[in-house]
Parts: C-alpha cells; structure tokens; sequence
C-alpha cells in the first residue's frame, strides 16, 4: 500500500468588482457565465456536464490543459443566499483517484455601487497528488476572469 497524507489548507481571496453583488452573484449562478470565467488558466478546457443551482443540488465539471491531464470536479451546494453567499462541498479526481476534498465559501458584500467578494476555501489535499499553491493560482486567475465578465 502507498504512503498516504493529508495537507490541509484555508485559501481566503478577496476581489471588489464594479458591478452590483447581484451581477457578481449572477456570474456565479448561470452555467453559461460559469464556463466563460471559471477556467484556472490560458491553455485551460473547461466542460460543464450537470449543474443544479439550488441547494441540494450538484454540479459536475472536467477542466484540465488542452491535451493534457483531465480533472473531475463535483460540487454539492449547501447553502445559497441570492446575492449575498453562496456554500458548497466538493471533491476533486483525476483518473478515478480523489486529489482534494473542501468546503467553498462566497460572500457577496456591497462596497459602494460595487461588490466586493470574498471566497473561503478549505481543503483537505489528499496523498500530495494536489496542492494549495495550485489553488490559489487557479482560484487567482478565475477570480480576475471574473472582472472581465461582470465588466
């Protein structure tokens, strides 16, 4: 049997945005919004198969390098407060191998005309096959796609 681990990790980011945290809120909602924004890098293919905006209900996406190692994300919404939070639990795979599981948190806060947002991830990285660094980077770069989409 292989060695196993666990890291675990708190990633908060915090953005502010131009636009209303109903637009903000909005992007994070529609599944189309979603795909256009949600991609962790350039180079970077993103599908989304299910996706159930209501609590209870899950979403179900592969994104990885075009030509590259594909990733299964799996999300299962906990809590969702229209343009104010948005809670989910979710677990990461690659080739039927779970990398990462976590709870997400996004707050939609009003700051003037804009939205500032803050995003809470809490993560348990499994057998060093995923880190945190790659998070924030991913979260990093989805969080600035974001701007572009609300703008």
């Amino acid at each position: 049997m292989s060695e196993r681990s666990v890291v675990h990790s708190t990633i908060v980011l915090e953005r502010s945005y131009a636009a209303s945290p109903a637009r903000v809120f909005a992007a994070w909602s529609d599944p189309a919004a979603l795909q256009r924004w949600a991609s962790p890098g350039e180079g970077w293919e993103t599908s989304i198969d299910c996706f159930e905006f209501q609590v209870g209900g899950i979403a179900l996406s592969r994104f990885g390098p075009k030509g590259g190692e594909s990733y299964v994300n799996e999300t299962r919404y906990l809590d969702i407060v229209s343009d104010q939070r948005i809670v989910s639990a979710g677990g990461m795979t690659s080739s039927s191998q779970r990398l990462f599981v976590g709870l997400l948190t996004v707050e939609f806060r009003r700051e003037g005309t804009g939205c500032r947002l803050v995003m809470t991830e809490q993560g348990a990285f499994l057998d060093g096959h995923d880190q945190p660094e790659n998070h924030q980077a991913g979260w990093s770069q989805m969080l600035d796609n974001l701007r572009v989409e609300c703008a």
